[in-house]
């Protein structure tokens, strides 16, 4: 792991997030089928066989310690709900990316997202000493915009034509960068226990 420490299990009231095993795969293939997808890099939840090759392609690059995947669990169940990522890894510089960020639509809008989060960035600036955490989403995908101006992260602008998206990488995607850096983040941490506090 080019980062220790960083594939950690993350427990919460909520929500627990591990890193990802393939004994996960059918309950998250069917967690992937009550999901949004249009804005994901590529459709991995379009067949069983991509899916098994998006979870194949995430454990091996945890393995290659190029990023950490997390499975998204149920606190009270272990009833696997989505999946999220530490990525873009730059410990010499005390930095990483939250994202590849999906769950089920059962879970929107429960408070699910909102401990995930708070469990990562306790985990990526008080364990691991990050002076910063930075967020993308595709610049047309406004709800995860809002959730990430929720948090809040700063926006940051927009990287135009930053990538090709889709199974077969032709559509160009503008991608908007968004970050929480040291100095914001006891802020940040209290908005999201205020939070948390109203889902009791």
């Amino acid at each position: 792991m080019a980062w220790p420490g960083l594939a950690e299990r993350l427990e919460g009231r909520l929500v627990v997030l591990e890193p990802l095993a393939p004994s996960q795969e059918a309950g998250l293939y069917e967690a992937a089928q009550d999901s949004d997808w249009r804005f994901m890099p590529w459709n991995a939840h379009a067949s069983r066989e991509t899916f098994h090759r998006w979870l194949e392609d995430a454990i091996e690059s945890g393995r290659r310690g190029a990023d950490v995947t997390l499975a998204t669990l149920e606190a009270a169940t272990g009833r696997p709900l989505g999946s999220t990522r530490f990525q873009s890894l730059r410990p010499e510089h005390r930095g990483l990316e939250i994202g590849w960020t999906w769950l089920a639509r059962g879970a929107w809008s429960t408070g699910i997202n909102v401990e995930a989060k708070l469990l990562m960035l306790e985990h990526a600036f008080d364990r691991l000493a990050c002076m910063r955490v930075e967020f993308k989403a595709d610049a047309r995908n406004a709800r995860s915009r809002g959730a990430l101006e929720a948090l809040p992260a700063r926006f940051e602008g927009v990287f135009r034509k930053h990538m090709l998206v889709g199974d077969d990488r032709s559509t160009v995607r503008d991608s908007a960068y968004y970050s929480i850096v040291d100095d914001e983040w006891p802020g940040v941490r209290a908005a999201l226990e205020r939070r948390l506090t109203d889902k009791r």
